[in-house]
């Protein structure tokens, strides 16, 4: 006997890697809205609605909520990326719940009371972005990783 646990010699599955990848950014994309300079009209923060002026990297509408929602994710993220199961649940629901923002973000008025995140067009693409390929990475890195041990056995 080695001496090693079950535990230590568990191997980190690339959906783990990519989680946690990605929670990391939503980390640091929530902590960076804090920060004045990378957010632009800094004075125009406000905790949410669309009369936030504040710009992350002058392009993404951000607010003291939205930057609130990023640093949720991110921690969610990481602990859910502990396991390869929650790692794929991460990305793919968390990739769904981008794809339902994406929608959100197109069909109500970027000037109304409905845009309390605040989102604007930028955001939009991006939470396109976000989503498609959070979801590319929960199924398709599940897949290789279950390609793999088919092969194997």
């Amino acid at each position: 006997m080695t001496g090693r646990s079950a535990t230590a010699t568990r191997v980190r599955r690339p959906v783990q890697t990519a989680a946690t990848t990605v929670a990391a950014v939503f980390l640091l994309v929530g902590i960076l809205g804090f920060i004045p300079g990378i957010t632009t009209n800094y004075g125009d923060l406000t905790f949410a609605g669309h009369h936030s002026g504040a710009m992350l990297l002058g392009v993404f509408a951000v607010s003291i909520l939205h930057n609130i929602v990023h640093l949720l994710f991110g921690i969610v993220g990481l602990a859910l990326a502990r396991t390869p199961g929650g790692a794929r649940g991460f990305l793919v629901l968390g990739g769904f719940v981008y794809l339902l923002l994406w929608v959100y973000g197109l069909v109500i008025d970027q000037d109304s009371g409905a845009n309390f995140v605040p989102l604007n067009n930028a955001d939009n693409w991006l939470h396109l972005g976000l989503g498609v390929g959070m979801i590319a990475l929960g199924w398709g890195l599940t897949g290789v990783e279950r390609a793999r041990e088919n092969r194997a056995a």
